[in-house]
């Protein structure tokens, strides 16, 4: 049984996410926070193995919480639940090492998503008194929570395309988005489309006078 724990200062968000978790019975909940010192003091006492924190706090901020277990060796796994978008912040989330980050709001799916990939990385770890670089491959496919990409997409360019719509501050269209990034319109229409079919980003037509609707797409 994995035990977690939940950092949430939003009375409604928080039962959502405890209602979540409660769905899936291979986790345990053990306790909630709703600020940052509360967050330290119960990591601190009640080593959960996975703590699913949210960015802003009352007192401090998650990215402040993450960095003191870091620094105190904790064994301590993070996913972060934040409406926090911009490159910086989840640049920063991913070095101190968090192993998700969802972007409010999300649904149920998502969420599982994070939790079942989660759950066979830390099996995996745990079953294992070793590994061999096949099993360090097949954990880090496990950690990123991605399915395999169909032929001819990048990882790489995929994580581009999807950073740099974090960085939009409105629903942009394609042709915007590859402006913005510098390449062609129907590479990253593609990319788009794999988001939006695997349930990682959403679409919103937009109909003007004439001509076809123009997709506007957003997290």
């Amino acid at each position: 049984m994995i035990q977690v724990l939940i950092v949430e200062d939003d009375p409604m968000v928080l039962e959502v996410n405890t209602g979540f978790l409660e769905r899936l019975p291979l986790f345990k909940l053990v306790g909630t926070a709703t600020n940052g010192t509360d967050a330290i003091e119960k990591i601190q006492t009640l080593r959960p193995d996975l703590v699913l924190l949210d960015m802003f706090l009352p007192d401090s901020s998650g990215l402040i919480v993450l960095k003191t277990i870091r620094e105190e060796g904790l064994p301590i796994d993070f996913i972060m639940i934040t409406a926090a978008r911009d490159t910086n912040t989840v640049h920063d989330v991913f070095r101190y090492g968090a192993v998700d980050y969802l972007v409010k709001p999300f649904r149920f799916d998502r969420f599982k998503t994070a939790l079942d990939a989660y759950q066979k990385m830390w099996n995996k770890l745990n079953d294992l008194p070793t590994v061999n670089q096949e099993d360090i491959d097949e954990l880090k496919k496990i950690a990123k929570t991605e399915e395999y990409l169909p032929k001819g997409l990048s990882e790489n360019t995929l994580r581009q395309v999807l950073l740099a719509l974090i960085e939009q501050p409105n629903p942009t269209t394609a042709e915007d988005l590859a402006a913005y990034l510098g390449m062609a319109r129907v590479t990253v229409r593609r990319y788009l489309e794999y988001l939006v079919q695997s349930g990682k980003i959403k679409v919103q037509m937009e109909y003007g006078s004439v001509g076809r609707p123009s997709h506007h797409y957003f997290l």
